[in-house]
């Protein structure tokens, strides 16, 4: 990259604010969205000054406002690599697996989004991408009639595809092609109305599932969600309704705590929408189509491989007792059994560290950066003699539970069907084309090279060494 270059992340922030304007226009509820969870934060950064402060002393406060996730779902191994390729422009990075379809989801899936400190503070923009598992589809047909039509469908511009080209060949884009390359690949994620596929053989495919017709049906991957992140998820929960958007049921994931853990989201019901579907004698049908909605969600601490065990235990012992339906009909009694059996996670910093369930972020105090260097001491000393002080480690990531949790709400108990399948992170990782990152591993280098800071600036060294 040159000094002639936009940062990648300076694209990706481009790219963020244009995917969000366009959505907006899209999607109105989701501007009314926005301005509700402005209004939530605003009103709790200003009942809590102890969390306003520690997010500016972190540089985590501006992102807050900025924060988007989006997703949506591709249909060919070819257009998942040609997306990570895309992806890569804008510095963001595969990272995760998620396996849907033990949740009657018949996809596998990958976040794309920064990783570094510095580009999340920068802009933290996310895109939840599923892949299309065709070999799910029990009528062979109808599998071969679906790959077909997604073979021959082309989801970039050429402009799109040669822009890419150019930032991997000369390192980076110029402030004129990052405007080009924005405008570009945002016709990718843009709505179509008219779709691939006559109204028959549409019914075919959203008998077998509802995603596969999303995905199989229309020209692109229309983003089918773009979600803020609030302080509060509750609150917006609750004020919704006075807004004119109908929540879902329940809020996925752990129940209300004082110290947030991993991610909890809500959302609206999909929306209804005109399409038209090709008559067979070169013209339209009208038709309606389901699949775009709004998503909040409410952002907690990463857990380790200890935490999140206990995590999937806790809500898997939950959902035995009481499965939430869509329909809200056994809302309180699951809110409830979700609060009851999450009593046995701790619910202090404090001991979700000393436990070894959290990430944490580890920085000087005051007192520590005044502190002259000394022989070795623990890094617990450190912290109780006030020298060392720890932040959580936000979770930057996603849960498949929660997931299909979102979509089934939108799309009802009917919609939910199984799937013969388990993970296959290999072949989801060859038709990237790249190896996903391993979140625990980042999470760990993280906290591991903030500790690390920390003794180096004191004189000390971990006692291990």
């Amino acid at each position: 990259m040159t000094s002639e270059h936009v940062s990648r992340s300076d694209v990706r922030a481009r790219f963020s604010a244009a995917m969000s304007a366009m959505y907006r226009d899209e999607v109105p509820a989701y501007g009314t969205l926005m301005d509700l969870v402005a209004r939530v934060n605003e009103e709790v950064l200003a009942a809590r000054p102890d969390l306003k402060s520690r997010l500016e002393a972190t540089d985590n406060l501006e992102r807050i406002s900025q924060e988007r996730h989006g997703a949506i779902r591709l249909g060919s191994a070819e257009e998942l690599a040609m997306m990570r390729r895309v992806f890569a422009v804008m510095g963001m990075h595969p990272v995760g697996y998620y396996d849907l379809s033990t949740a009657g989801v018949p996809v596998h899936s990958t976040a794309f989004r920064p990783v570094s400190e510095a580009a999340l503070r920068r802009n933290p923009f996310r895109v939840f991408t599923s892949l299309l598992r065709l070999d799910l589809v029990a009528d062979e047909s109808l599998r071969q009639t679906a790959a077909g039509i997604l073979s021959e469908r082309r989801i970039f511009t050429e402009g799109a595809i040669e822009l890419t080209e150019k930032a991997e060949r000369e390192g980076g884009l110029s402030h004129h092609d990052a405007d080009r390359f924005v405008a570009e690949v945002l016709q990718t994620f843009r709505w179509h109305e008219r779709a691939n596929v006559d109204a028959d053989l549409y019914r075919r495919l959203h008998d077998a599932h509802r995603l596969i017709a999303d995905v199989v049906s229309f020209r692109g991957p229309h983003i089918n969600h773009l979600t803020p992140r609030t302080l509060d998820i509750d609150k917006v929960q609750a004020l919704m309704p006075q807004y004119g958007i109908a929540p879902k049921a329940v809020v996925e994931g752990p129940p209300a705590r004082n110290c947030p853990i991993l991610l909890r989201q809500t959302s609206f019901k999909a929306l209804e929408e005109r399409v038209s579907f090709r008559d067979g004698q070169g013209g339209w049908k009208a038709g309606t189509h389901t699949a775009r909605f709004g998503e909040i969600e409410q952002r907690g601490i990463a857990l380790t491989p200890k935490g999140r065990a206990l995590y999937d235990r806790l809500l898997k012992e939950a959902r035995n007792i009481v499965r939430p339906a869509t329909d809200g009909s056994n809302a309180g009694a699951y809110e409830k059994i979700l609060a009851e059996t999450f009593a046995e996670f701790p619910d202090s910093w404090n001991e979700i560290r000393e436990a070894g369930l959290g990430y944490f972020s580890y920085s000087l105090t005051e007192k520590g950066r005044a502190a002259a260097p000394s022989g070795a001491v623990d890094t617990e000393t450190l912290i109780a003699g006030g020298l060392i002080q720890f932040d959580p480690i936000v979770y930057e990531d996603f849960l498949p539970v929660s997931a299909a949790g979102i979509f089934q709400s939108n799309l009802g108990d009917g919609a939910h069907q199984e799937f013969v399948a388990g993970p296959n992170q290999r072949r989801f990782e060859d038709d990237l084309g790249a190896r996903v990152l391993n979140e625990f591993d980042h999470y760990a280098g993280i906290e591991r090279a903030s500790l690390g800071a920390c003794l180096t600036a004191l004189g000390q060294r971990l006692a291990a060494e």
